[in-house]
């Protein structure tokens, strides 16, 4: 068995070192399970030093010249030699118990793809009521927070992997998406909750909630056309860190 762990990362100079050095703590639960692992880095065409950075983390790093979560996330997986794939953005922290319970997931052999609750590493009260939101919608229809999440290889390959004409949302689709070849195939989608992903509360900081109630609204209005513009999707794209 080995397992492909893949960042994708956009001008994270700032968390990247971070980062990849809590994953190869974390990523010691495959080596205890007897499993190979690589870790890769998708430089989305930074303009910092995201790749040196990533380079010094001893990561394998690919670029990815469209700046585009979605087709970096597929960029990493195209270069990955592993069965199965975990997807971790590069403002997000998994814990080696977190990993263990994957671990746990795949050797029971009845999950197709997983993903894991998550919690801010700072206070943050308006940022706190919208992940607790989350994490109830996540558990109640098995939604993966696109932050974290962990598929079988093969299964990734054959839905096509993330959805490229999606600028943000990317996560839902390819949710649905692996949830009827779940079915088809007799499997199941897991959210995990007993160690939650440690995930950065910047963009709480960074921009208002009138910003993102205006997102959510314009999306509803326009039947999901933002999530095919970069230029409506600023919070992802537009480079603040």
């Amino acid at each position: 068995m080995k397992i492909s762990v893949i960042v994708p990362a956009y001008n994270e100079e700032r968390l990247i070192s971070k980062t990849l050095g809590q994953l190869r703590l974390a990523m010691a639960a495959f080596s205890q399970a007897g499993w190979d692992s690589e870790l890769i880095v998708c430089d989305n065409n930074s303009t910092d030093r995201t790749a040196a950075l990533a380079r010094d983390g001893q990561a394998r790093v690919v670029f990815e010249p469209i700046n585009q979560i979605a087709r970096a996330r597929n960029s990493g997986a195209a270069a990955a030699s592993g069965d199965w794939y975990v997807f971790v953005d590069a403002d997000s922290e998994p814990s080696a118990a977190l990993l263990a319970e994957v671990v746990e997931q795949i050797q029971a052999g009845r999950c197709l793809a997983g993903g894991s609750t998550v919690k801010l590493d700072t206070d943050h009260p308006a940022g706190t009521r919208a992940i607790a939101l989350w994490n109830w919608l996540s558990l109640r229809f098995r939604l993966l927070a696109g932050s974290f999440i962990f598929c079988e290889a093969g299964a990734f390959r054959e839905i096509g992997g993330f959805n490229e004409e999606l600028f943000a949302s990317e996560e839902i689709d390819l949710t649905r998406r692996l949830k009827s070849l779940g079915r088809k195939k007799g499997k199941q989608i897991v959210i995990l909750r007993q160690n939650p992903l440690l995930t950065s509360a910047r963009k709480m900081h960074l921009y208002t909630v009138r910003e993102y109630v205006w997102f959510v609204l314009r999306t509803v209005l326009t039947l999901g056309g933002t999530l095919k513009r970069r230029d409506s999707c600023h919070t992802w794209y537009d480079g603040r860190r």
